[in-house]
């Protein structure tokens, strides 16, 4: 049987929250799980391996910048014109996400292709660095359409109220992901006398393509079954609907942009860390692969607040969005300053965990110790610019990274690392200074309140 639509316009907003959000936190966790347990495993190779992951890893996430303009422009998209009822927009919307994400990823995938190798040579003059990044690279790239696939799957059941479903899809991949790591990176699994593959790195990649395949075909086939209260179509994958498409590739195109210059400011301060060396290189892996852990709460919150602002928006509701977004906030605030005192309190042992070499400990807690700084202005910032995202009103995003990271991050880089010639603990500095700057520019646009206005739905499809 379908399930009923979820309508989030009514009742209680933090219960509403905690429905949406948990279960993607969970969600989301059990993905940055079988990141941090890929990071521990590939430590186990060498140094070498860590810092040769860490570079393609950069280079990868530049593209993300496509999956946020359409990821984005769909959460505004589908949970308005789901809330208003619009069942023939909501389904259309659904699939455009789908085929578009999944195109776009494979002219991306085939551009980064030919340029990886040069790229790679850049940050690194090992030769066991460079073949690690390589051996784990061309392989997640070709799969890359199927992981933006999946992306638009999780969010199309978020949107229309169910979280749960992503979640158990997610614990899923994980789990395999998990399993699957030990046995094709060793030739004999550590612990045990279970023979492995031995693949190295390249077996670490093959352990997520399968896990993310396997969460696509799992999301793909339930959504797609009418179970889960929308009713896609496989034709509807197949054929353009310009009025929703346009929308696809505009509401979002601040926040991809946003992302881009995130992602290209990452590959740059990624140079700067690599003049300091191999350990240098793990440890900046290490230590953001960690961090990436704070953010799992606050983006479950985002998300969660962002469906529920988007159906609130959708009806006119708007104190009821704007409610919520504080409550994200406050929660979002919670969050980041519990897991900034883990960073002052357990540094050196979190950094441990994946290199015990002691330079690279070294390094890593106290690149934790200085951005987690900036973590609860953060906190409370990004959960109030659930109201950006949830009303489709995406360019602050754009202006706060612009700002801090290239006009106020990079000229710090060059000042520090060139002028002065400082050491690498100086580059942690300028990712905690540029955060704090980005946590001003969100709020400022809260602030003002522009986004009150902004409604992406669409009223009629022919």
């Amino acid at each position: 049987m379908s399930k009923k639509p979820i309508d989030l316009t009514q009742g209680s907003i933090t219960r509403s929250l905690f429905s949406m959000a948990v279960p993607t936190m969970l969600g989301m966790s059990f993905q940055m799980i079988y990141d941090l347990v890929d990071l521990f495993w590939i430590g186990m190779i060498s140094s070498e391996a860590i810092a040769g992951v860490t570079v393609f890893t950069a280079l990868f996430w530049v593209v993300e910048f496509l999956n946020a303009i359409i990821g984005q422009s769909s959460i505004s998209l589908i949970s308005q014109n789901h809330s208003r009822k619009n069942v023939l927009a909501t389904n259309t919307s659904i699939e455009q996400t789908i085929t578009f994400k999944f195109l776009v990823a494979f002219v991306a995938a085939c551009c980064v292709a030919l340029i990886m190798r040069p790229m790679i040579n850049i940050f690194s003059d090992d030769l066991t660095v460079r073949q690690s990044a390589i051996d784990y690279g061309y392989i997640r790239l070709f799969f890359l359409p199927i992981m933006f696939s999946s992306y638009s799957v999780n969010t199309a059941l978020r949107c229309i109220g169910d979280a749960k479903t992503p979640m158990k899809i997610m614990l899923l991949a994980s789990v395999v992901n998990i399993v699957l790591d030990p046995i094709l990176i060793f030739e004999t699994v550590p612990f045990t006398s279970i023979p492995g593959m031995g693949l190295g790195v390249f077996g670490a990649a093959i352990a997520t393509i399968i896990a993310q395949s396997l969460a696509f075909v799992v999301g793909f086939a339930y959504l797609f079954s009418g179970r889960a209260g929308v009713k896609p179509t496989l034709r509807g994958l197949f054929r353009l609907h310009w009025p929703t498409d346009r929308k696809l590739l505009t509401i979002g195109l601040p926040t991809g942009l946003e992302v881009l210059m995130r992602n290209l400011s990452g590959v740059v301060v990624l140079h700067f860390i690599s003049l300091y060396g191999t350990a240098a290189l793990a440890a900046g892996g290490i230590g953001s692969r960690i961090l990436g852990v704070a953010f799992v709460p606050l983006w479950g919150l985002n998300m969660g607040a962002s469906t529920i602002v988007g159906q609130s928006l959708g009806v006119d509701d708007v104190d009821r969005a704007i409610k919520t977004g504080k409550i994200s906030g406050l929660f979002g605030t919670v969050f980041m300053a519990t897991f900034a005192l883990l960073c002052f309190v357990l540094g050196e042992r979190l950094i441990g965990i994946f290199d015990s070499t002691p330079e690279i400990m070294e390094m890593g807690a106290s690149l934790l110790r200085i951005v987690a700084i900036a973590l609860v202005p953060l906190g409370f910032t990004f959960g109030l610019a659930a109201c950006f995202g949830g009303s489709g009103y995406n360019s602050p995003f754009a202006v706060a990274s612009l700002l801090s990271r290239w006009a106020i991050q990079m000229p710090l880089l060059l000042l520090f690392v060139y002028g002065f010639q400082l050491p690498v603990l100086w580059v942690w500095v300028s990712y905690m200074i540029s955060d704090l700057a980005e946590a001003g520019v969100l709020y400022s646009y809260y602030i003002k309140g522009k986004w009150k206005t902004r409604r992406v739905y669409t009223d009629v499809l022919p």
